[in-house]
């Protein structure tokens, strides 16, 4: 497993306890030891997370061993059939779509993807999609409107990839296509930032009626890294530009960018995908819930009106 330098004291403890109950010994002084570490580390845990700074959020968010689009899909849905293709150019990896079911309800379900490894990680372009991406995203999800199906999206990437080949085929226009689709679209859309939610790559998949947020992940315009290189032309400044940018759950839903924030399980959601899961499907079906009850008309306009309401604005006199 991974590591953070945050993260370094308590690996040190789990790696103590990992170690006496690797020997084998069941004597009384090392069921003691074993406990007094396991007290140790959690109390340790509770208060390296009670204060990590908005950039070790970012690194927290950017875990590799966070759960991802399809490990949320594999504890949470039933009978997910992958579709692919922008009927365009191509299929892009680093957007995952098809329709499932989410406790009963036949959903659509969409989300960035990330890979695990050199090898997957270069097939899904470290999930930062290509405009055949957006446009299978557009796609499927005008199907689902037509066939009255609510939408489940999944928010984890740096941004949409910014190559050549990428500007070539209409970027900027396949994101703007899905930000469009998305605000016309009929049926109740659910958002959840479970990592990394990068620039304008990651709202072309954001346009929802509900937006929740995992309690380590950041939601921004642009990276801490980028944001110190413009405003001080220093890359290093990231930690400073993480705090001042706002990104992390806290600010997000007092600025209304967010409607709320799931709870991860202790020490991260990378510690327990099973936990991380079922939390986040609660969540969802509550706002799956409550906005059933909507038409499509008053759906686009709580959407709308959503939208509207971000962010703070001062007057001056």
């Amino acid at each position: 497993m991974a590591e953070l330098e945050f993260e370094k004291p308590l690996r040190e403890l789990e790696r103590r306890i990992h170690s006496l109950r690797g020997a084998g010994a069941n004597t009384a002084g090392f069921d003691a030891e074993i406990a007094r570490l396991e007290d140790k580390a959690r109390r340790l845990q509770r208060e390296i997370f009670a204060a990590l700074s908005p950039w070790q959020k970012v690194q927290l968010s950017r875990h590799p061993d966070r759960p991802y689009t399809l490990d949320y899909v594999s504890r949470l849905c039933e009978d997910f059939v992958e579709l692919h293709g922008d009927r365009t150019f191509s299929d892009d990896r680093a957007i995952v779509a098809g329709f499932a079911r989410f406790r009963g309800k036949s959903v659509l379900v969409v989300g960035h993807q990330k890979g695990r490894g050199t090898r997957e990680n270069m097939l899904r372009n470290f999930g930062m999609p290509n405009p055949e991406g957006y446009r299978k995203a557009r796609r499927l999800m005008e199907l689902a409107d037509r066939f009255e199906r609510p939408i489940l999206t999944f928010v984890d990437t740096s941004g949409a990839y910014p190559g050549i080949g990428a500007e070539e085929r209409g970027q900027s226009e396949a994101i703007g296509q899905s930000l469009m689709s998305m605000a016309e679209l009929g049926v109740p859309v659910i958002t959840v930032v479970i990592g990394e939610g990068g620039s304008g790559g990651a709202l072309a998949l954001a346009v929802a009626n509900k937006v929740l947020v995992l309690e380590f992940a950041t939601y921004s315009v642009i990276s801490p890294e980028g944001c110190a290189s413009i405003l001080w032309k220093d890359g290093s400044q990231a930690a400073r530009a993480a705090s001042e940018l706002k990104i992390t759950a806290p600010d997000l839903l007092r600025l209304k960018v967010v409607d709320g924030v799931v709870e991860e399980p202790a020490g991260g959601a990378h510690r327990d995908h099973d936990e991380a899961a079922r939390r986040v499907g609660d969540a969802i079906a509550s706002a799956l819930s409550e906005l059933s009850e909507l038409t499509p008309g008053q759906l686009r306009e709580q959407r709308y009106r959503r939208f509207r309401a971000i962010g703070e604005c001062t007057e001056r006199s």
